[in-house]
């Protein structure tokens, strides 16, 4: 048992042999459990440089080494649910040396990714697509004739989601040649019983146990009467004294488990004789988030994740100006404050509710808290069915996580008018976390719906009063903020209404107006200041402030559009498409997010590439201005 994270490099000796699966098949059985102590460790090491996530990978080492070590990896398919667990599979499948580089700008990703290792089957970062996923490449090798076999990961959070049901329905339909490992990690669906337990769970994956069974179907088939019918039950109320539930054989599914997923002596003949079944396979396993880590096992939720260690200073830091509130703070301090006055307010998450900072409101308000686990559909439609009873909901979820929801918010929510509020939190570009978890099509994928009512404030002030703006206003309202920490606004404790659809004016220059959309308004006001270029904080995407916009067009050349979006379809978007309406002929330049992917590095320097720095809009502004011969006073700081 760990208790530190070693600052030093451990010794490896064994994993120092492992450079692809392949290695590590080619060593003896008797050495994982010693394996598995090393590559803990250097997990451990490795991310205490780096950061990132961290228990997860802690708890599936075993696991991991299990399904190399049995599985002909990469001709067979291994695909990991969400990711956060892949760090131990990362080092194992050539890429230990690249470790120190995890999360960094072109360093490797801290989720499983198809351009990074041929390991990589699938890429992921959001949850409960690994079944879907492994069923279409196991179907995949039947139609083509390949003689393959395919594993999906998935841990017992992620089942909750009705994504992994609906797949699970289908292999079982199909009879695919497939298995999945339930990784359960919070003993949510049983408790390891012991001994009687994996005594039945090594018997029911064995080939003996299953071509008795398979044998004496047959048997029984040409007996009269239907005896087939009373063995079938007598089986699955054996199963049902030790396995946690007969769910997943009802669904179609040979179920084995549950069987301790951290005892090497067990996993390996276990899924040995598994790999080799016929038809659709599911694996129950316990293990411990955090698992050889004291601190991790006593706190897996606060070492979900871990930022960089750094060693200790020979020298003290200089006291440094305290950070302001991060904006999930801002977020659950309004809910709290907002909830205290008005009893109508439920607040709704899908299994974000430290993330989205709800802790709070899950403890002063449990009666009025609902965490619907990873069903996004379900979390929207719920607050629907809420609003139609009037209730005031407000569903608290990540930007990336509301895509997945965005039938329900069509359908169900705007086309019905219902008085639904949405804190849309990590808005933009997300740092380290990548593609996957980026913000970046939320206004885009909002503004085209009608009855939304879509605002992104600049700081955490603006935050506080559009999410109390929002919340009173009758109609489905939606207020996007990023992750992290604002410029450090002082926050009003009073809440009030702001008029809809109206910006502030926070620069008045010449020539050049910036309308700014969300956080980037810092960037906007110092580059600004270099132009004399005046800047408007929009707040509002729709509806616009049209009025300012015509008064901002009729006074200056040229109208710059900011936002931390998708330029296609954006606040941007908005703004030409009304300048176009009112016959306004002023050139216009869209700075946001490029129409690409955006790969994961320090937030600061994502933005900078994008040209989302103060320079960065700067320099933009200069080259537009230079290409339209356009008349206007540029200082130069």
């Amino acid at each position: 048992m760990f208790k530190e994270i070693p600052l030093q490099r451990p010794n490896t000796p064994l994993l120092d042999r492992i450079t692809a699966p392949a290695d590590l098949r080619g060593q003896s059985e008797e050495s994982l459990s010693a394996l598995a102590k090393e590559l803990r460790e250097y997990l451990l090491y490795t991310v205490g440089r780096t950061g990132g996530h961290f228990g997860a990978g802690l708890g599936v080492v075993e696991l991991t080494l299990a399904l190399h070590y049995v599985y002909n990896t990469p001709e067979d398919r291994l695909v990991w649910d969400v990711g956060h667990q892949c760090y131990p599979h990362k080092i194992i499948t050539g890429r230990r040396e690249q470790m120190h580089t995890m999360r960094m700008a072109d360093g490797l990703a801290g989720f499983p990714k198809r351009a990074e290792s041929d390991y990589d089957t699938f890429g992921v970062g959001h949850s409960s697509t690994s079944i879907s996923a492994a069923l279409g490449m196991a179907l995949a090798a039947r139609q083509k004739g390949e003689d393959r076999r395919t594993v999906a990961v998935i841990g017992d959070g992620a089942m909750t989601a009705g994504m992994a049901f609906e797949a699970i329905n289908h292999a079982a339909h199909c009879r695919a040649n497939m298995l999945v490992v339930l990784n359960d990690n919070q003993m949510s669906i049983s408790k390891n019983e012991g001994g009687l337990n994996t005594y039945f769970s090594k018997i029911w994956a064995s080939k003996v146990y299953n071509n008795i069974r398979d044998g004496g179907k047959e048997i029984l088939a040409k007996l009269p009467g239907n005896p087939k019918e009373l063995v079938g039950r007598l089986e699955e109320y054996m199963k049902g004294m030790v396995a946690p539930a007969t769910l997943f054989e009802e669904l179609g599914f040979n179920y084995i488990g549950p069987i301790d997923g951290h005892d090497l002596d067990v996993l390996v003949p276990t899924i040995r004789n598994m790999r080799d079944l016929e038809g659709p396979q599911l694996l129950h396993i316990i293990t411990r988030k955090g698992k050889g880590f004291e601190p991790a096992e006593k706190d897996p939720i606060g070492y979900h994740a871990i930022t960089k260690i750094e060693p200790k200073p020979a020298q003290p830091k200089p006291v440094t100006k305290p950070k302001g509130p991060k904006y999930q703070k801002v977020f659950g301090d309004w809910l709290c404050d907002t909830a205290a006055i008005d009893q109508r307010l439920v607040g709704i998450t899908p299994a974000m509710c430290e993330g989205s900072g709800m802790v709070e409101f899950s403890e002063r308000f449990a009666d009025r808290y609902y965490d619907v686990a990873i069903a996004e559909q379900h979390a929207l439609t719920l607050a629907a069915g809420m609003a139609c009873e009037g209730l005031k909901p407000v569903v608290a979820i990540y930007s990336t996580f509301l895509q997945r929801g965005y039938d329900q918010l069509i359908h169900d929510i705007a086309l019905q008018n219902l008085d639904v509020t949405f804190g849309i939190d990590r808005a933009g570009l997300v740092g380290e976390d990548g593609p996957t978890h980026a913000g970046a099509f939320d206004l885009s994928y909002l503004r085209c719906i009608p009855n939304m009512l879509i605002m992104a404030p600049s700081d955490e002030n603006e935050t506080r009063q559009l999410l109390y703006t929002g919340f009173c206003f009758n109609g489905p309202a939606a207020i996007r903020y990023p992750r992290g920490t604002g410029p450090g606004a002082l926050i009003e404790r009073e809440m009030r209404e702001l008029p809809i659809g109206k910006g502030v004016l926070k620069r008045e220059g010449k020539s050049v107006a910036i309308l700014s959309f969300g956080t980037l308004l810092p960037a906007a006001l110092e580059a600004a200041e270099k132009l004399d270029a005046s800047v408007a904080d929009m707040r509002f995407v729709k509806p616009l402030d049209e009025e300012l916009i015509l008064r901002l067009a009729d006074s200056h050349d040229l109208i710059v559009t900011l936002e931390e979006n998708a330029i296609a379809g954006g606040a941007g978007s908005a703004a030409n498409e009304f300048l176009h309406a009112t016959s306004r002929n002023n050139p216009v330049l869209n700075l946001g997010l490029p129409d690409e992917f955006t790969d994961h590095g320090n937030h600061t320097e994502m933005l900078a590439s994008c040209g989302l720095s103060s320079e960065g809009v700067y320099s933009a502004i200069c080259e537009r201005l230079q290409q339209s011969d356009l008349k206007a006073a540029v200082h130069k700081s």
